[in-house]
């Protein structure tokens, strides 16, 4: 049997596509719809004679009666009829849509990455992603923008469209690679007066009153060809899905999560954002099995994002370093060892800023400036915002006496790898 495999939804992710069933199978189950419905009708008119003969009246003298009144016949014999609803179900999510769609946002990733040719060759080229966004909130100089971390990661340049075909250019304020969770900027003063005028703020529900069952809508950038509608309902909720260094408890929908669709709005029946579409199931077996963020899991962590001094990304000459070499403690070896999810710390470089600052081999790194830490990747990605020579704050888990992990935060000098 195939492994699931969880993909994210963004241009560029492997697709499998389902084969094709054999036609003898396909010719079997018809034939067999065909003999059970001719079964069913001969059954069907057995039963009505049946009917006849024990109640005895035919079937068109009998006259329902609406909202609960008696059932007369021609014999005589009252009964009481089903109270049937008079309401009427609407599907239609147009309205919803309209109000909601002005804010979500196209994400164009353009990014270097090295390819080997034949001949072994290491060449770089550039690639293009699609992704989506939503319209989150605004400071005084800044629109901002939440997506998914993966949709903008490795970027030399990210596209911003908007509702009315606008494009700007946007730059990554931070990020919480163990989240999957980033905040986008784009400087107010460089959007038209037109584009801020048809532009919303996205309204924010609560995802933690969901129920399963009640209707879903996704809004995204699918397949890159701009903004489109799909709907269903919540399949479940709680669903712990880990992939790629990502964990998280997520929800489940059966609305079409694309690629193109990471990072956009997951709606409940009110238009509000419950849900931020990440990643979906993808099995020759499986069908509509598509999963989001819970906004209201991430909330503080989204918040700590938007009011993050906006800093651009460092070129890798001039990073700074902490001076550690260490290995992710996974979830799995932090639940066996009973450790903290981190990195933890298997050598301090003598002479470096972690050296200076006292941290010991040993230790488990959790955060840095107040963003949650899981692995080297999202250390690493964080690093990749500040220069030699700049202060950061790190959070380690250090064993005590009874060899029980305690909350320690150190300063830490950053300085120039080859230092």
């Amino acid at each position: 049997m195939e492994e699931n495999k969880y993909e994210y939804e963004v241009n560029g992710q492997d697709m499998k596509q389902n084969k094709q069933k054999p036609k003898r199978r396909t010719f079997l189950v018809i034939c067999a719809a065909i003999l059970i419905g001719v079964t069913a009708g001969a059954t069907f008119k057995i039963a009505e004679i049946m009917i006849q003969r024990v109640v005895g009246i035919r079937a068109e003298q009998v006259s329902l009666a609406e909202g609960g009144q008696e059932l007369e016949t021609q014999t005589g014999i009252a009964t009481t009829q089903l109270n049937q609803a008079s309401s009427t179900i609407v599907s239609d999510v147009s309205q919803v849509v309209e109000n909601v769609m002005p804010s979500v946002v196209s994400i164009t990733n353009m990014s270097v990455q090295q390819v080997q040719n034949f001949f072994g060759n290491v060449k770089e080229r550039e690639v293009e992603s699609s992704g989506s966004g939503i319209i989150i909130g605004e400071n005084e100089t800044e629109l901002l923008i939440v997506t998914n971390n993966h949709v903008i990661s490795e970027n030399t340049t990210l596209t911003i469209t908007f509702v009315d075909e606008e494009s700007v250019e946007g730059i990554v304020k931070g990020s919480d690679v163990n989240k999957d969770l980033a905040i986008v900027a784009i400087p107010i003063a460089s959007i038209e007066t037109s584009t801020r005028e048809a532009i919303k703020i996205a309204q924010i529900g609560d995802s933690k009153q969901l129920r399963v069952g009640e209707p879903a809508i996704a809004i995204g950038n699918a397949l890159g060809y701009g903004q489109s509608v799909t709907t269903g309902v919540i399949s479940a909720l709680g669903r712990d899905i880990e992939v790629q260094g990502f964990d998280n408890t997520l929800i489940q929908t059966d609305a079409a999560i694309n690629p193109g669709n990471s990072g956009g709005a997951l709606l409940n029946a009110n238009g509000e954002v419950i849900g931020i579409n990440t990643i979906k199931m993808s099995m020759e077996a499986v069908e509509g099995m598509g999963y989001a963020i819970p906004i209201s899991d991430v909330s503080d962590i989204i918040t700590a994002l938007m009011n993050r001094e906006t800093k651009e990304k460092v070129p890798e000459a001039q990073r700074g370093y902490i001076g550690i070499q260490g290995v992710d403690v996974t979830a799995d070896n932090a639940k066996l060892y009973a450790m903290p999810q981190g990195v933890y710390i298997s050598e301090v470089i003598a002479g470096s800023g972690a050296a200076i600052a006292e941290v010991r081999k040993g230790d488990i790194l959790t955060g840095i400036q107040g963003i949650n830490i899981q692995n080297m990747q999202g250390l690493q990605e964080q690093l990749s915002y500040y220069e030699a020579g700049e202060m950061i704050q790190l959070e380690l888990q250090r064993t005590n006496e009874e060899q029980e992990y305690e909350r320690h935060i150190v300063e830490v000098t950053l300085t120039n790898q080859n230092e």
